[in-house]
């Protein structure tokens, strides 16, 4: 899915958007046992209870592509046969409202998440989208619809102490708006069945949500999925490190690594002026085309290839958000950190002086220290 896609179904799960005609939720205790059911009509629902399971749904489908929302692929042996697919696809098909089925779901992913010794709320809601034609100007025709995208989201969000919010009240099955107590918080995961592709339904792909990138929850992809969990971003990012470190060796130079980082940062800044809903992606390929550039030698550049398809899969199409922080450039030497701005890191300069490493950087006027302005004493070089 592209961000206009997903931006499009978000948009749904707003107060009189959506065709959502009632919201399922099953509270789980944190030794694992449901402690409640409900489902409650949305329209017979307060504004305030209504908007609030909308607002929670919709987080589901919040933050960045291929970070926080993470494309899951079926196979076609799954779609035939698969028991995870077929829950999944039952459950879409009869609307959420056979009973049986989404105590089969709910029992699922109790079976699948470790979630600590939190307690926490599962939220279902099905769509019917009348999904409206988009003229070559990318306009939506509201009057002009031959497709119906129906869909399932699901939330998984932990019952906390805290501001007022969504509450789930155990002795009437019901959720309601509350202002103390335990509330459901911001989901730690869900996810869209099946995929919006093309703007239409995709049976051959889910979006999985998570809150946070470092806590991927690959027990809830196997067990609800049936797939295996994919590389997390802090998890790319890592096996990519290591591939060019252990690839180039003593050949792995700070202006190497800056010169790489440019490049990223500047297809990074390329496709953000374009506005391509369609998520930006490179391969080890073209990475090893900027190792060419740099005047790296082609055995080691072909080790890296090799590195990257070990430890990413082979042609693995990563996004470079996940790669490199586009927004700074941190060098750390021991216990000393410097962080610069991305397009001022070519100022920091390694250099050895009378046999000893250091790095430097040009100081202009207005030197500050603790925020205190200063003067610098001129030293001779060798006595840096």
């Amino acid at each position: 899915m592209n961000t206009k896609e997903v931006g499009e179904l978000r948009r749904r799960l707003r107060p009189h958007k959506n065709a959502v005609s009632h919201v399922y939720g099953c509270y789980v205790g944190s030794t694992k046992q449901i402690i409640g059911e409900t489902g409650q009509s949305l329209a017979l629902l307060s504004e305030d209870d209504a908007d609030g399971c909308l607002s929670l749904l919709k987080k589901a489908l919040s933050g960045s592509l291929g970070r926080n929302l993470m494309d899951v692929a079926f196979t076609t042996r799954q779609v035939a046969e698969g028991e995870e697919h077929k829950l999944l696809r039952d459950l879409r098909d009869c609307k959420l409202k056979d009973p049986a089925l989404r105590r089969r779901f709910y029992e699922r992913v109790i079976q699948s998440l470790d979630l600590g010794e939190e307690n926490y709320l599962i939220l279902l809601a099905h769509d019917a989208y009348d999904v409206p034609f988009r003229s070559k100007s990318g306009e939506l025709l509201d009057d002009s619809s031959d497709t119906v995208f129906s869909y399932i989201v699901c939330a998984v969000c932990p019952m906390r102490e805290g501001k007022p919010g969504l509450g789930y009240l155990p002795a009437d099955n019901v959720l309601h708006m509350k202002t103390a107590g335990q509330l459901a918080a911001p989901p730690e995961l869900g996810f869209l069945f099946p995929a919006f592709n093309g703007r239409a339904a995709d049976l051959y792909g889910a979006l999985y949500y998570i809150r946070k990138p470092e806590f991927l929850h690959g027990e809830f992809i196997e067990g609800v999925f049936g797939v295996q969990p994919p590389m997390s971003a802090p998890e790319q990012k890592e096996a990519f490190e290591s591939a060019l470190s252990d690839a180039l060796g003593v050949e792995c130079s700070m202006e190497l690594v800056q010169a790489v980082h440019e490049q990223l940062r500047e297809r990074m800044e390329l496709h953000k002026e374009s506005q391509s809903p369609d998520p930006l992606t490179v391969t080890a390929g073209d990475v090893g085309g900027m190792l060419r550039e740099c005047g790296v030698e082609e055995e080691r550049v072909a080790s890296f290839q090799d590195y990257c398809g070990q430890r990413l899969g082979e042609g693995a199409a990563l996004d470079p958000a996940n790669l490199i922080d586009s927004k700074r450039f941190q060098i750390k030497a021991g216990e000393i950190t410097i962080t610069v701005k991305p397009e001022l890191s070519g100022q920091v300069e390694a250099r050895v002086l009378d046999g000893r490493k250091y790095l430097l950087i040009p100081a202009g006027e207005g030197v500050e220290v603790n925020g205190m302005a200063v003067e610098l004493e001129a030293q001779p070089a060798a006595k840096i």
